[in-house]
Formats: structure tokens, sequence, C-alpha cells
């Protein structure tokens, strides 16, 4: 992301030449999931034992997570190029390879897991064979010659540059580090405070909150290349009016999706376990509660991307490092002893709503310097 909006700065900048060559060089950056599958094999076990779950438990976790980070090149790839189709210009491409790699992770889930009885490998196997079309195609598209602003070739060896691209970016490192921290978190609490169950319930709450929250990162990642052309190319009349659409958007966005998460919950939770009913009322509890952070988290998240669009590292992580972090962190760990297991469903409420304060200051505070 923190090279995405470098190279849409520099096209900006009308320096195309030089944008290629940035692309080229956190292309081959990626291809460094290589040493993160190693560190990963390394630490999963340890970090199983960790939960004291049972030995069923381990075994699936230990497996799901080995297929996993042996693709995990192929995921970073996938991460990497779904932001950079937007800044060529090519976000139907981009869109496309999105549900092709989704439809391939269905259809092998239907396959292994349905078919062969492969279980929990079988799923694993599925999403790795889904990211690596996910990885793969968008490599080789931008291989060969195409019509897009962008094409890889001989990286430009810039060494500023990369620490301007991961400064820049550490809003969304930031971001990925603290979600997966928080869940580890959350998973503690809930298996204190209703075992595996509040576990399983989670796991459904979060899967069904991705749906939501992908429309918020998708107009984030959308709109940022667009912002940083723009600053770039320094038309700040179409910075102001890209900006106040877009709170437009995340205020009716916002609503909407919390109305219909509010209505499905029940739905969703029964099409999830609706073997267990004590599980599934405890789900849809959980979901109508955490849903009501879908009316704020809008404004936050494309906070932090707009920032990061204008090249603003620092705030863009600051943002990012509170909301997801320390904000989230001081929730679930303080609310649970007031209000107990709601206030593990309500800990991403609150944090939500003090990162929209944090938001607001910073948009107000930075307006006269960037013109919006």
């Amino acid at each position: 992301m923190g090279g995405s909006a470098l190279i849409s700065k520099t096209l900006g900048e009308g320096d195309r030449e030089r944008a290629n060559g940035y692309f080229s060089l956190f292309v081959v950056i990626a291809v460094s999931g290589l040493a993160f599958t190693a560190i990963g094999f390394l630490c999963l076990a340890p970090i199983v034992r960790t939960f004291g779950v049972s030995e069923e438990t381990e075994a699936g976790c230990r497996v799901y997570a080995g297929v996993q980070f042996a693709s995990l090149t192929a995921l970073m790839l996938q991460y990497a190029f779904q932001s950079f189709f937007i800044t060529a210009e090519k976000s139907k491409i981009g869109l496309a390879v999105t549900v092709a790699s989704g439809a391939v992770n269905i259809a092998l889930d239907a396959l292994f897991i349905a078919g062969f009885r492969w279980g929990v490998f079988g799923a694993a196997l599925a999403t790795a064979l889904g990211q690596a079309v996910g990885g793969i195609v968008p490599l080789v598209y931008f291989l060969r010659k195409n019509s897009s602003l962008l094409r890889l070739g001989k990286p430009v060896c810039d060494g500023k540059a990369v620490l301007r691209a991961c400064a820049n970016g550490s809003s969304e490192l930031l971001t990925n580090i603290s979600t997966s921290l928080v869940n580890i978190l959350y998973n503690a609490q809930l298996l204190k405070a209703a075992g595996e169950d509040g576990v399983a319930a989670y796991g459904v709450i979060m899967y069904v909150g991705f749906l939501f929250m992908g429309i918020f990162f998708g107009y984030a990642m959308g709109v940022a290349p667009v912002v940083g052309f723009h600053y770039g190319a320094q038309n700040q009349a179409e910075l102001k009016n890209l900006f106040e659409k877009s709170l437009v958007v995340q205020a009716v966005v916002g609503v909407v999706l919390t109305v219909l998460a509010e209505a499905l919950s029940l739905p969703l939770a029964r099409l999830f376990v609706g073997y267990d009913k004590g599980l599934e009322e405890m789900t849809c509890h959980g979901l109508r509660l955490y849903s009501v952070a879908f009316v704020i988290m809008g404004f936050n998240v494309f906070a932090s991307s707009f920032f990061t669009a204008l090249n603003n590292g620092a705030v863009s992580a600051s943002i990012s490092f509170l909301r997801t972090l320390l904000f989230q962190c001081g929730a679930v760990l303080l609310l649970p002893l007031i209000w107990g297991l709601n206030g593990i469903w309500l800990s991403v409420v609150a944090a939500e709503i003090l990162s929209l304060v944090v938001s607001a200051g910073f948009f107000i505070g930075m307006r006269k310097k960037y013109r919006y």
C-alpha cells in the first residue's frame, strides 16, 4: 500500500518510467514471503501450544497453518497486486482476478472437503490454490506487454524509496499485525468466558464481519491511488471534492451495512451454526452487538488510507495503531470485567468510537496543510 501511494504520486508528477521502476522493485520485495514461510514453520508449534487447546484442535491448527505458511508468497503477491491493479487503472481486471481466486477456493473446498473428505487439510489446500491464482495470474499479466500504466521491468534500486514506502505503508502493516494480535487476544478471552463455543461464535462473526468490512476496505483501496495522483499533480480542488464525497459515502454505507447486519444476524448465525441452538443464539447475539461498529468503521478505515495516499505515513500509522491495537486491546481486556461476554462483543464498537475522535482530529488538523 505504501508503494502504491508512492507510485501514484510519481505518476501524478508525470514520471511514468520511474513509476514502473518502483513498481518492479516492490513486486520483487513481495517475494520475500519465502523468508516468512520459514519463520512461520519455526514458530507454529509453540504458538499453538500457548493456548492449551484440545489435541484435536491443536492438530487442526498445525495442518491448516502449515499449508498457509507454504503459500505465503502467493498471498503476499495477491495483496500487492490488488492495490497495483487500481494504480495501473485496471481495477476491473483486479476485480476479475479476485473473483477468480475466490471461485477457485470455493470450488476446491467443495471438491476436497465434500468430495475427497480431506477435512482441514482440504480446506487449507483450497485456500492456498486460490491464493496462487490471485498472485500468479497478475504476475504473468504485468510481465507481458499490456495496456495499463504499469509494467514489470528493471527495478529501480532506490533504498530511500523502499524506506518511504515502508514508512508510508506502516499503517497497513500495523492494521494487519494488530488484527492478528487482537484476534489471538479475543480468542484467549473467549476461551475463558465461553469455552470453545465462544471461539466458534467469534469465528462466524469474523467471517460475516469481513464480508461487510470488505466494502470499506475496497473503497479505501480504490480511492487511495486517485487521492495520490491528485496530490502529486497538486489538484487541490479535485482532492477536496474527493474527500467530501468520500465522507458522504462512508456515512451512507455505514448505516446501510449496520441495518443489514442486524436484520440478517439470525439467518447468518443459523447458516453457520444452526446445528447447535445454544451456539446459534450466542452467535446471533454477538453479531448484533458487533454490527453497531459498522456505522463508524468506514470513517476510520478511510482516514488511514487517505493519509497513506497523501504519503503521510506517520498520521496513517497513528490512526491504525490506536484503532486496531491500543483501543481494541484495552477494550477487550477491560469491558469483559464490566459486562462479561457482552463486553467482548462490544469491544470493537468502543474501539471504533475512540478511533473516530482521533480520525476527526487529524482530518481537521491537517486540512490547511493538504487543502482538502
